[in-house]
């Protein structure tokens, strides 16, 4: 029986849990992929692209178990509809990073020193954010298990609203290397289209995240 099978023999949470710490994984090699894009180590670059494949392609396979065995109803407290759209918002996480790893290797893409320091601080809030929302999917068992009640569920509000604040800081990150670089557009020409992308990407991740807080709050809601 494959890993996912045994897991599922146990509880249907936990490869919702494996798959988000895959899922975060990918975000997590976001920094030292920027941190060789601004050192212009194009081959830490490429070695590091291969690396993110390989971790979203351990998310797309939990991700495809999961959606084979999930149940339909689970201990008569989460739809499977809900579970899969979290599952979904968890996948981009990964989706995403694996988009920004390629776009940077087949484009050489060297960070400008005008956004260096803004882009590596606006990436580790990114990732902060990433992590934040793990630590709410491991308390969804505990959730379960107390049928969405008492205090587990305030603690889990508290996790989601700090999750909130992470991203609107990411939000205020990304506003501030979108504004170095609309000062350096003429020096990059065509490239500045490829950078506003990255940095909508990276912020991109952070969003993800928000959402998979945002619709485990839906459930304790009801």
């Amino acid at each position: 029986m494959s890993l996912i099978a045994n897991l599922f023999g146990h509880s249907p949470i936990r490869p919702m849990q494996e798959h988000m710490r895959a899922a975060v994984e990918c975000a997590r090699q976001i920094l030292p992929l920027f941190e060789e894009m601004v050192a212009g180590d194009m081959a830490a670059v490429a070695t590091r692209r291969q690396e993110i494949d390989r971790l979203e392609h351990e998310a797309d396979r939990i991700k495809n178990e999961i959606r084979s065995h999930l149940p339909k109803r689970m201990f008569l407290a989460v739809e499977r509809r809900d579970m899969l759209e979290i599952l979904d918002y968890q996948d981009s996480i990964a989706d995403v990073a694996q988009d920004i790893a390629e776009l940077a290797d087949m484009r050489s893409m060297v960070v400008p020193k005008q956004l260096a320091s803004a882009f590596l601080e606006l990436v580790r809030s990114v990732v902060t954010a990433c992590e934040q929302a793990e630590r709410v999917i491991n308390e969804l068992d505990e959730l379960v298990e107390t049928g969405f009640r008492g205090r587990e569920v305030a603690r889990v509000d508290e996790m989601i609203e700090e999750l909130s604040r992470m991203e609107s800081t990411t939000d205020d990150f990304e506003e501030r290397v979108q504004r170095l670089l609309f000062g350096i557009e003429d020096e990059l020409g065509i490239s500045t289209i490829f950078w506003y992308k990255l940095i909508e990407d990276v912020g991109g991740m952070a969003d993800y995240a928000e959402r998979v807080g945002n619709r485990l709050r839906l459930l304790t809601a009801n």
